[in-house]
């Protein structure tokens, strides 16, 4: 199965960092493919109201063509960014030179 790092191998230069930082400001507007958005809607669906997954949401990554593994896949990395973000925001990590500021979050969100 190929993964998102197959498909930015494939674009060029400032194309490539354009992409990149679409993708990382608002991955609804990044030109994804079907299993990338599903992917993507499920991680943020888990990371902003995980108490309101439900087995239709495993159903959609299913649907899409993950198998098991690849759905467990999914989770456990949406679920381990967000453990480790939360721990790094607890003891004020530092942002790391040249990353971007992040703004502040609506907590209604």
């Amino acid at each position: 199965m190929a993964d998102l790092r197959d498909e930015v191998e494939d674009i060029e230069g400032e194309k490539r960092e354009a992409w990149l930082k679409r993708l990382a400001g608002d991955w609804k507007s990044a030109d994804l493919g079907e299993l990338d958005r599903g992917v993507c809607a499920y991680a943020e669906k888990l990371t902003r109201t995980p108490a309101a997954m439900t087995e239709e949401d495993v159903e959609e990554l299913r649907r899409l063509g993950l198998d098991d593994l690849g759905v467990h896949d999914v989770i456990q990395v949406a679920s381990y960014f967000n453990y480790i973000n939360r721990v790094a925001d607890g003891v004020r990590v530092d942002l790391e030179p040249g990353m971007p500021e992040y703004p502040p979050q609506d907590p209604a969100e």
